[in-house]
């Protein structure tokens, strides 16, 4: 008697950017860092264009990501991404976002309002690239500077 196997299932799809993108911002809003980080691939570069002098550009790899966002719920407490628009572009791995973060700065209790605009690239189901255009002089404002700790260097 001939045996039949039945096919394997196949795998789940892989979310798309926009829905990774929008996954993200979930994760952020509940200070769920760890697993934030865990929706980059391992060699995945986040770069900040317009970081001011003493701020890092240019993060490579999923651990100096891990790195930097460590401290930013002790900073920054999010508590909504408004006016979140994704635009899909020619590349169906790439998407360009607008939205704002507002929230409070957890030192001061200062409103936080930031605009960003970001330029995400997916592939497998993980953030490869992220270009974050964000306001440098945000960063001004007593305790919005989540990179720097007394015991840490700020040069990431």
């Amino acid at each position: 008697m001939p045996t039949t196997t039945s096919p394997s299932p196949s795998p789940s799809p892989s979310p798309s950017p926009s829905d990774l993108y929008r996954h993200s911002l979930r994760l952020l809003l509940d200070k769920d860092i760890a697993s934030w980080v865990g929706l980059w691939a391992e060699h995945g570069v986040m770069e900040f264009p317009f970081a001011p002098a003493g701020r890092p550009r240019r993060l490579e790899g999923r651990e100096a990501v891990a790195a930097y966002m460590r401290d930013y719920p002790d900073h920054i407490d999010l508590h909504d991404f408004p006016d979140l628009l994704i635009h899909e572009t020619t590349d169906p791995s790439t998407i360009v976002v607008e939205m704002r973060g507002v929230g409070r700065l957890v030192a001061t209790g200062n409103p936080f309002d930031m605009t960003y605009i970001a330029v995400v690239t997916v592939q497998d189901g993980r953030f490869t690239s992220y270009r974050d255009y964000w306001n440098p002089l945000a960063v001004q404002e007593p305790g919005a500077a989540f990179t720097t700790h007394p015991t840490r260097s700020s040069a990431r």
